[in-house]
């Protein structure tokens, strides 16, 4: 049977009624009403009528998308059996691949996330932060421009989500990261698009929010993974539950290398990449990043049906 690799959106894929092809499903049933109970809060309820204000919520955000992926995972193993040869997660998704690589449980995961969304939301006043996509350049001329506009403005920008090999995502400064877009569109950048976040994600500015979390993550039961999971931060697998805090500390105030991640599953002969939850981000990546690699999403029936005949 072909083997394949499962990877886990973040946040930035997530919409109203997201789950809603599933209908019933016995496991999108059970994950809403463990997640509503670990949280206090109606989850079914604000994934499927929203507002979208109050779904695009960071604190909100990260703990729906964290279940929405969970759930598509469940349906997929409910429906199928079959477990990927390895898994990672783009930013927060990396949550979901250790959830579902059983290194985590997702009741545990669930505070965990909230808790990381609070501490970076609280790191960097609203306002005072920002993040911009950086397309048509490569990743060596984006950090070349960060630094000159570092050096110019006097404040932090710096390229963090390497998305694939012309989308570099940049955070830092709202000055900052304004300058480093002045300065990688005059060298030769198509777009500089500003991006709708409320804090600067992954960039060194984040390292209070990393300290917080820390405590927390000493505090959360981890174990070994039972599929090897790539973490965002060194494109290595953390194999006991110290190494796996580490990663997620890191992580936090660290670059998501996704385009050396996919590189490596392609390495081991996973061909294969699935995307395992709402939205077929993380697959357009895929696909830009390397064309000969197969790739499709599972969040809906019909995704579901055809990943299962792709594999077959």
């Amino acid at each position: 049977m072909t083997q394949f690799a499962f990877v886990f959106p973040g946040q930035g894929s997530q919409s109203v009624g997201m789950l809603d092809a599933f209908g019933d499903h016995p496991a999108v049933q059970q994950t809403l009403a463990e997640a509503s109970a670990a949280l206090g809060q109606d989850i079914g309820r604000l994934i499927a009528q929203g507002p979208k204000e109050e779904l695009d919520l960071t604190t909100n955000t990260q703990p729906v998308m964290l279940t929405a992926g969970v759930a598509c995972w469940r349906v997929w193993i409910a429906e199928t059996g079959r477990e990927p040869a390895a898994v990672a997660g783009h930013s927060l998704g990396e949550y979901t691949a250790l959830v579902a690589a059983g290194a985590l449980e997702f009741a545990d995961a669930l505070p965990l996330v909230r808790l990381r969304a609070q501490a970076m939301q609280e790191a960097v006043p609203v306002g005072a932060g920002g993040m911009a996509a950086i397309l048509g350049l490569d990743a060596e001329a984006v950090r070349a421009g960060c630094a000159q506009a570092q050096a110019d403005v006097g404040e932090v920008v710096e390229a963090v989500n390497f998305n694939d090999p012309k989308q570099t995502v940049i955070a830092g400064t709202a000055a900052a990261v304004a300058k480093a877009c002045e300065v990688l569109k005059a060298a030769g950048a198509k777009r500089a698009l500003p991006l709708p976040v409320s804090a600067p994600f992954h960039s060194s500015l984040m390292k209070p929010a990393a300290e917080r979390l820390r405590e927390k993550l000493a505090a959360t039961p981890f174990r070994a993974p039972r599929i090897p999971v790539l973490h965002n931060i060194d494109v290595q697998e953390a194999r006991d539950a110290d190494a796996i805090r580490d990663a997620l500390y890191r992580q936090a105030f660290g670059p998501v290398r996704w385009v050396e991640t996919i590189q490596v599953l392609k390495g081991r002969g996973l061909a294969h990449i699935i995307e395992c939850g709402p939205g077929k981000v993380l697959a357009g990546m895929v696909k830009r990043i390397d064309a000969e690699l197969v790739t499709a999403t599972v969040y809906d029936p019909a995704t579901l049906s055809e990943v299962k005949g792709l594999l077959a």
